[in-house]
């Protein structure tokens, strides 16, 4: 299966969402994506194909969001969309592609829904303990 996630390394849920590809026998391509970000194409299509609005894919915590005015609602998508390219920390993260779909996956087991389901052999805990999948495979939550 073809699997890209926009990965942060230094993200919890980013890493938790890696660690279930992973669980399921997939090797994805991981693209981290503050190094090397999407292009505007490619952003603009991952949000879309998530559902999500543009103001909805955009981070707030921990990011210079509220100093650069981001929460200004008359700001423009294609404003919005610029503000990411330039700083992509404001990247919502993680995103994951998979011929099933295309998800933000926070919380990480979202990334559940675009995965087989029977590609899972045993438990999963997230780094925090919380229980994802129980010992057959089966999603708990």
């Amino acid at each position: 299966m073809d699997v890209t996630i926009y990965h942060n390394p230094a993200c919890g849920t980013s890493r938790n969402t890696l660690d279930l590809i992973r669980h399921a026998g997939v090797e994805p391509t991981v693209i981290e994506y503050l190094k090397t970000p999407p292009t505007r194409d490619e952003l603009v299509t991952m949000i879309a194909d998530a559902g999500f609005t543009v103001r909805q894919a955009i981070r707030e915590k921990g990011t210079p969001y509220a100093e650069l005015g981001l929460d200004n609602p008359d700001l423009t998508d294609d404003q919005l969309l610029d503000a990411m390219l330039k700083d992509p920390i404001l990247i919502n993260r993680p995103f994951v592609i998979t011929p099933m779909g295309t998800r933000l996956s926070r919380p990480s087991e979202v990334v559940l829904d675009i995965l087989p389901a029977d590609a899972f052999m045993g438990p999963f805990m997230k780094e925090d303990g919380e229980r994802l999948l129980d010992e057959e495979g089966k999603r708990i939550v």
